[in-house]
C-alpha cells in the first residue's frame, strides 16, 4: 500500500479509482475496464509530473521524510558485498542509530557508515529514528580511524533529523562526540564521500558529511535545524514551517549553489520511494565517480582538499 503525502491526495484519489476498477475486473471476468483504467493511469502520470515539476522547499522536506524512502540498510544490502558490521564505541554501548562496517564497493575494500532510521515501528524505536547518541558518533570515529589506518575509503550515508537531544546523551557528552566525529572527518587521510539520502539535520549530519565530496539526492534536505524547530524559535509557531523551509535554503539545489553540496543525484519521478532500485543505482554511479576522482590524490592532498572545501562553504551564491 502506497503512503501518500499531503500534497499528493489528488493523485491518491485517481490511482485509487484505477485500482478499484482493476479489482472489480478481477472479480468479474466479463467486465472490460482496460480503456478506462488506462485513461486514469495517464491522468495520474500527468498529475504526478505536474506535482513534482517545481516542489517547494517544504514539500521537499516531506518527500525527504517519506517512510518508504530507501534507508541506509537498503543501500548497504544493494551496493556493498562482504559487509561486516562493526559494533560499539569501546566506551559505553552500541548505538543502533548508526550502522557501519567493512565492505566492498564495486569490489574495492571500503568502510561504510550511515544513519539508520528503521522501516516500521519496531525497527524505528530500535534505531531511535536515526537520531544518534554520543556512542554512535564515537563508533563512527572508531571506524573512520580504522579506515585511515588500513587506507580504506570511507562512504558515509546521511539520514537523520539530528543528534538525539535526550538528557542521557547530553550527560555523556553529545556535543563533544559530534565535534570529535567532525574532527575525524577532517583529519583522515583517505577519500571520504558523503551522500545525503534523506534528511541532513544539524550537527548530527555534519559529523558524517564533512567530506571531500558531498552528494545530495534531488529531494533530500540539509539544514542547521528543522523547519519546525526554526519556526518555533523565530516565530514561536511551528505551523510557520513552510516559511522557515524557504528561509533555510535547505534544498539540494540551494546547497549546490552555495558550495555545500558538490553533486545532485537525480531521483525518479515522484521521489526515491517510487523506484528504490533506480535511486540506489544512481547513488552507486555517483559514489563510484566521486571515489574515482579522489583516488588520484594522496593523503595530504585529500586533507587539504577537505579543509579548503569547508573554509569556502557559504562564499558561493551569496548574491543569489
Amino acid at each position: 500500500m502506497t503512503n501518500y503525502l499531503d500534497f499528493e491526495k489528488p493523485l491518491a484519489e485517481i490511482e485509487g479509482k484505477a485500482e478499484e476498477l482493476r479489482a472489480l475486473a478481477r472479480t468479474n471476468e466479463e467486465m472490460d475496464v482496460a480503456d478506462e483504467a488506462a485513461a486514469l493511469d495517464k491522468k495520474a502520470a500527468d498529475l504526478l509530473k505536474d506535482l513534482y515539476k517545481d516542489l517547494t522547499p517544504w514539500r521537499k522536506c516531506q518527500v525527504a521524510r517519506h517512510p518508504e524512502r530507501p534507508h541506509t540498510k537498503d543501500y548497504i544490502e544493494a551496493l556493498f558485498t562482504e559487509f561486516t558490521p562493526l559494533a560499539g564505541d569501546r566506551n559505553f554501548a552500541d548505538d543502533l542509530a548508526v550502522t557501519g562496517g567493512l565492505a566492498r564497493f564495486n569490489d574495492q575494500p571500503v568502510m561504510v557508515i550511515g544513519h539508520e532510521k528503521g522501516h516500521d515501528t519496531k525497527s524505528r524505536i530500535a534505531h531511535n529514528f536515526g537520531m544518534a547518541r554520543p556512542e554512535g558518533y564515537r563508533k563512527a570515529v572508531r571506524l573512520m580511524e580504522m579506515a585511515d589506518r588500513f587506507n580504506l575509503p570511507v562512504i558515509a550515508l546521511v539520514d537523520t533529523t539530528g543528534a538525539y537531544p535526550g538528557k542521557g546523551a547530553e550527560e555523556r557528552g553529545q556535543s563533544e562526540a559530534i565535534a570529535r566525529s567532525t574532527e575525524a572527518c577532517l583529519n583522515i587521510g583517505v577519500p571520504l564521500v558523503s551522500v545525503i539520502i534523506g534528511e541532513g539535520g544539524s550537527g548530527g549530519a555534519v559529523a558524517f558529511a564533512t567530506a571531500n565530496r558531498v552528494a545530495m539526492l534531488e529531494h533530500s534536505v540539509y539544514s542547521v535545524i528543522s523547519p519546525e524547530g526554526c519556526a518555533s524559535i523565530l516565530w514561536k509557531d511551528a505551523e510557520k514551517m513552510r516559511e522557515a523551509a524557504e528561509a533555510l535554503r535547505l534544498t539540494a539545489q540551494d546547497l549546490k549553489q552555495l558550495g555545500v553540496a558538490d553533486r545532485i543525484i537525480e531521483e525518479p519521478l515522484g521521489g526515491a520511494h517510487r523506484d528504490a532500485k533506480a535511486t540506489i543505482e544512481s547513488v552507486q554511479k555517483a559514489i563510484a565517480a566521486m571515489l574515482e576522482e579522489l583516488g588520484k590524490k594522496d593523503s595530504k592532498a585529500l586533507i587539504a582538499d577537505r579543509r579548503k572545501k569547508f573554509l569556502e562553504v557559504g562564499s558561493k551564491g551569496l548574491a543569489a
